[in-house]
């Protein structure tokens, strides 16, 4: 059995600002969600009928750093239980996109830790994959915003796909 991983990850590409830690125990073996923090920015939003993005950046500034460390504590694990940070590179909000990515890249660099970034709709394509070790490929249907599409998931970073939004 190889040994455990676990993630810090940071997601802040539209309107909400979340941070979960994650722990997999091999390539085919569900799992683990320790912890998932998330503030959602609708009463912020509101007022102005849709996502206003200088608002939301704001937003993930404000509360990002108190979430990572929620979702450490929830977890009940230290910066040194952790073997990598992970964040959203895109698509998204660029403002937002941008607090996430300096955030999660200033933790590993401090931590000694790898970085990797993640395109946000890759993340939900394989999300069905992590806690019920779903086997490639399978047929998903990915509505995110603007991003809707019907994909045959082959594999990790191999996608065809059978159909999309305008």
């Amino acid at each position: 059995m190889t040994e455990p991983l676990t993630i810090l990850g940071i997601e802040t590409s539209c309107d909400e600002t979340a941070a979960a830690i994650v722990r997999r125990h091999g390539a085919n073996v569900p799992g683990e969600i320790l912890s998932n923090v998330v503030f959602s920015q609708i009463e912020e939003h509101a007022p102005f009928g849709g996502v206003v993005p200088e608002i939301a950046a704001r937003a993930h500034v404000e509360h990002l750093d108190g979430l990572i460390k929620r979702a450490m504590k929830q977890a009940k694990l230290g910066w040194d239980d952790l073997d990598g940070i992970a964040a959203t590179a895109g698509p998204g909000l660029i403002g937002g996109v941008i607090v996430g990515l300096m955030t999660a890249k200033g933790i590993a660099a401090s931590r000694g830790l790898p970085f990797v970034a993640l395109n946000h709709l890759e993340g939900h394509a394989l999300t069905a994959r992590m806690t019920d070790a779903l086997p490639f490929p399978y047929l998903l249907l990915l509505v995110s915003g603007g991003h809707s599409q019907l994909l045959v998931v082959k594999g990790v970073g191999h996608y065809r796909r059978l159909g999309t939004t305008i």
